[in-house]
C-alpha cells in the first residue's frame, strides 16, 4: 500500500512534556491552601462599614448602576453588572475606552459609576472620572492598594484587603480578581434580600434557563391533553386497547367513566405482569379488572418541578402522572419524558 497523500497525513501525537513541566499533587494542594489563606486575609480584614455604605448606596440608587474596569478587573465589573441585571436591578457595564468615544452619553446625574481597579492608578479610569463627574454621576472606586489616585478622585472608596497575589512574582491578578468577584457577588445577594425579590420575580428574569423553567412552568404548561390522552373505559378488553396503550407514547392507559372521571391507570408494566400471571386468560380480562385504582395524580396548577419530584418519590418511581381537577375529572397527563424535553 502506498503512503497517504501529504494532505491526508495523520498528525503525530503531541510530545510528552519534559519532567520539569509537570505539576505534582503536592504543589497543587499547596497552591490551593495558599489561595485559601489569601482569601481568609480578605475576609478577616474587610471593613464592613465600608461594605455596608457601598451596598446601601447601590440600594438607594434612583438611576442605573454602571460598572467599569480595565483588563481582568473589567471582566469582573462586567460580570457583577450582569448579576445585578439578572436580579432585576438596572445596571450596565461601561467600557472606559468606549465611554471616552461617545458611550459616556448614557450617564445621567441619577446614576452611579463603580470603578474596579486593584491599583487605583489605572490611567483609563482616571481619564474617565472628570468626564463622568461633569455628568453629575456619583463615583465609587473599589481598590486594593491604599491611598491611591482613584480613591482620592471618587466620592466613595471601598478598600478590598489584598495580602498578595498567588502568583509567585506577586504580579498576575488571580487573588485580587477573586476577592473582587466575591465582594461584588456578595453585595448583589444582599441587594436581592433587601429588595425582597421573590422566586417568581427571579424566575421571570431567567425564562429560558433551567432555573426559570423550574420556577415558572406549571403542570398545565407541559402536560398532554385532549386527543393526546390514552383513554379507555373500564369495561374495555385489555387486548383491544393494546394499540392505544402504545400509540400515544405515554406508556399507560387512563381509565375513565362516562363523565371523564379518572378511575385508574393501566401501564405497559401491568400488561407484562398480567400476561405472565394469566396467560391466555388475558384475552377475556378487562382493563378495569387489572388497573391500578389508586394512581399518583397531580393538579394542573402544581409546579412542573413538583410533578418530577412526585414521579421520583418512594416507594418506586413512575413515568407519568394523570392530571385531574378538583372534581377528579381527567384533563391531562404529564410524563417524565415530557418534563425532560421541556428542560426540567
Amino acid at each position: 500500500m502506498g503512503s497517504l497523500p501529504p494532505s491526508l497525513d495523520l498528525p503525530s501525537p503531541p510530545p510528552k512534556n519534559p519532567q520539569h513541566e509537570r505539576v505534582s499533587e503536592t504543589t497543587l494542594f499547596n497552591l490551593f491552601k495558599a489561595q485559601q489563606g489569601h482569601l481568609n486575609y480578605f475576609f478577616q480584614n474587610l471593613d464592613l462599614s465600608q461594605a455596608l455604605s457601598f451596598t446601601e448606596t447601590l440600594l438607594n440608587s434612583r438611576g442605573t448602576i454602571f460598572f467599569s474596569g480595565v483588563g481582568k478587573s473589567g471582566f469582573v465589573a462586567n460580570k457583577i453588572s450582569q448579576t445585578l441585571v439578572s436580579l432585576g436591578i438596572r445596571s450596565a457595564f461601561l467600557s472606559p475606552l468606549d465611554a471616552l468615544h461617545g458611550d459616556i452619553g448614557a450617564l445621567s446625574a441619577a446614576d452611579i459609576l463603580v470603578l474596579f481597579s486593584k491599583s487605583g492608578s489605572t490611567e483609563e479610569l482616571l481619564r474617565l472620572i472628570p468626564c463622568a463627574r461633569a455628568k453629575g454621576v456619583y463615583l465609587i472606586s473599589v481598590t486594593s492598594v491604599p491611598k491611591n489616585a482613584l480613591a482620592n478622585a471618587c466620592d466613595m472608596n471601598v478598600h478590598l484587603p489584598l495580602e498578595r497575589e498567588l502568583c509567585p512574582f506577586d504580579l498576575a491578578p488571580v487573588t485580587s480578581t477573586a476577592i473582587q468577584m466575591v465582594f461584588g457577588d456578595t453585595v448583589a445577594i444582599a441587594l436581592m434580600g433587601a429588595r425582597n425579590l421573590t422566586k417568581d420575580q427571579y424566575a421571570a428574569n431567567h425564562p429560558a434557563g433551567r432555573i426559570g423553567k423550574s420556577l415558572i412552568f406549571k403542570v398545565k404548561d407541559v402536560m398532554k391533553k385532549q386527543d393526546e390522552l390514552p383513554v379507555c373505559k373500564e369495561g374495555d378488553l385489555i387486548m383491544d386497547q393494546l394499540v392505544e396503550l402504545t400509540r400515544k407514547g405515554c406508556g399507560c392507559l387512563l381509565v375513565i367513566d362516562e363523565e371523564y372521571h379518572l378511575l385508574g391507570t393501566f401501564t405497559d408494566g401491568d400488561l407484562r405482569r398480567t400476561l405472565k400471571a394469566s396467560g391466555e386468560a388475558i384475552f377475556k380480562l378487562t382493563v378495569g379488572e387489572m388497573c391500578n385504582r389508586k394512581p399518583r395524580t397531580i393538579g394542573p396548577d402544581a409546579m412542573a418541578v413538583e410533578a418530577m419530584q412526585k414521579m421520583e418519590s418512594p416507594p418506586s418511581a413512575v413515568q407519568f402522572l394523570p392530571v385531574i381537577d378538583r372534581q377528579n375529572t381527567l384533563i391531562g397527563i404529564v410524563t417524565l419524558h415530557g418534563l425532560v424535553s421541556a428542560g426540567l
